[in-house]
């Protein structure tokens, strides 16, 4: 199952560019954002500084977790435009091991994304951080980094849902977006806190939340959203729904 998945991926060169851009543009910004200057104050003190460094990392690294659904959705489509997924139903392969493939893929771009999170922040945390060791760096990573994995699974799951649903890449990708962007937004604005707080991008959202956002509350009052460790099970419940959805589609239409 991961030799076939791999043999599709590994030589796919528009998968190593997005990936490639992922981890390019997460070093940059953490780079260019610690130059910026706030209140008269250079932001690199504060964005590198030990334990808070992995909680800004993931936070950055929120802003490009749309690539790597990109990427997912060109995957999916292309097998459903160059019937490789009827083929496989030929070759004796099942509707619910087509499923766990892409669960794999996903599996495998939350591993880039959070390896080079790590990466990123180990470089700049030794290099940028006041007295840092390695295992001082390493030590605060391990929690911001499994939010972030959640938050990007999440993501994912949606992203496959609806390539599963629209089988075509371009559409797929805009209604990413708009969902992201505009739809959820739009039922948010209808929904009391207590409800709206649960919903998928919002659930998501909260797994990397913004270094200022203890500041904000403090200023404008607390917001009503989960915190981090309440949002896990509801994005991982997310998660489940958007795969079974898949597989429900996988299962019922014609391949």
């Amino acid at each position: 199952m991961l030799r076939t998945e791999l043999r599709k991926l590994l030589p796919y060169r528009t998968a190593w560019v997005i990936l490639l851009l992922f981890t390019g543009l997460l070093a940059a910004t953490v780079a260019g954002a610690g130059g910026v200057n706030v209140n008269g104050q250079q932001l690199g003190q504060a964005l590198y500084a030990l334990p808070g460094l992995w909680t800004n990392l993931t936070y950055l690294a929120s802003y490009f977790s749309l690539l790597p659904a990109f990427l997912l959705i060109m995957l999916i489509t292309d097998e459903f435009q160059y019937r490789t997924l009827r083929q496989q139903i030929i070759d004796g392969a099942s509707r619910e091991q087509l499923v766990l493939d892409k669960l794999l893929v996903t599996a495998l771009l939350v591993g880039w994304a959070v390896l080079s999170v790590l990466l990123v922040g180990a470089y700049f945390g030794l290099t940028r951080a006041a007295n840092a060791t390695l295992p001082a760096v390493l030590a605060a990573a391990p929690r911001p980094l499994l939010l972030y994995a959640a938050q990007l699974l999440g993501y994912l799951s949606l992203a496959a849902l609806l390539a599963v649903l629209i089988r075509k890449s371009t559409p797929a990708i805009v209604a990413l977006l708009l969902y992201v962007w505009v739809v959820e937004r739009l039922i948010r604005y209808f929904l009391p806190d207590s409800i709206d707080r649960f919903l998928p991008i919002k659930a998501l959202d909260i797994l990397t939340p913004s270094p200022f956002a203890q500041t904000l509350d403090t200023v404008l009052g607390p917001s009503g959203a989960l915190l981090p460790g309440e949002a896990v099970p509801v994005a991982l419940a997310w998660a489940a729904v958007f795969w079974l959805l898949s597989a429900g589609l996988l299962r019922t239409r014609d391949l």
